[in-house]
């Protein structure tokens, strides 16, 4: 039977600093927005904790800043979930738990970027559901790039997060995911995404370790 799937990679990389590798790697950041993220926004407004959101700023910052030190592409993954926008199934489980809210709406504060935004030049990719690969564009953006291996860093870990990241795994890309720099408003789900992930998707890594995996090859390569 061929294989169709138009994997990423047809490279097997054993050891996770090689995945790592600059030349391979992008950062992927998800949905760091007000109404995600910020007290006032929609997750904050039915009824869930937001607090942890602020907490990763600070790595998810360094982070990023260690990426574009050494040439490591970051993009960028929205949401705006107007209703006329999502599928069916989302406005169904929106209807069945009573939320009349809009959540990250174009052009209002609740879709604007919170604690991080791109630097010029870098991708923006919208998503209308909770997989990034919903918008076709952030797939061809990454191949275009040669990219095999993706760093997961943002919100909600247990939804847009992991469910970016399993497309990803599915399509042949390697996954890893900053420890620090994700965060959910559950953090019992939180915790079974991470799980799931070191057990059978990719990796799980502090982002400080990832910080100096970057820096020790671009050092060896000059």
């Amino acid at each position: 039977m061929p294989n169709v799937s138009g994997y990423a990679s047809k490279t097997v990389y054993l050891d996770p600093a090689e995945r790592l590798a600059p030349g391979r790697t992008a950062v992927i950041v998800v949905d760091m927005q007000n109404d995600f993220c910020a007290p006032g926004g929609y997750i904050d407004g039915i009824g869930k904790d937001v607090s942890t959101q602020a907490s990763i700023v600070q790595p998810m910052t360094a982070l990023i800043a260690a990426a574009r030190a050494v040439g490591v592409p970051v993009v960028w993954i929205t949401a705006c979930y107007e209703e006329n926008l999502l599928p069916p199934s989302m406005v169904a489980q929106k209807r069945r738990l009573g939320v009349e809210a809009i959540c990250c709406a174009r052009g209002t504060w609740g879709n604007d970027f919170f604690g991080v935004t791109p630097a010029g030049g870098e991708a923006v990719f919208a998503k209308n559901n909770y997989s990034g690969f919903s918008n076709p564009a952030f797939e061809q953006h990454l191949r275009t790039l040669g990219i095999e291996t993706l760093v997961f860093c943002g919100v909600q870990t247990n939804v847009c997060v992991e469910s970016t990241l399993r497309e990803a795994h599915s399509r042949g890309f390697y996954v890893t995911v900053a420890s620090d720099a994700v965060a959910s408003h559950t953090a019992h789900l939180h915790e079974a995404t991470l799980a799931n992930v070191r057990f059978l998707l990719g990796d799980v890594v502090p982002s400080a370790d990832i910080v100096v995996a970057w820096a020790q090859q671009h050092a060896a390569a000059k």
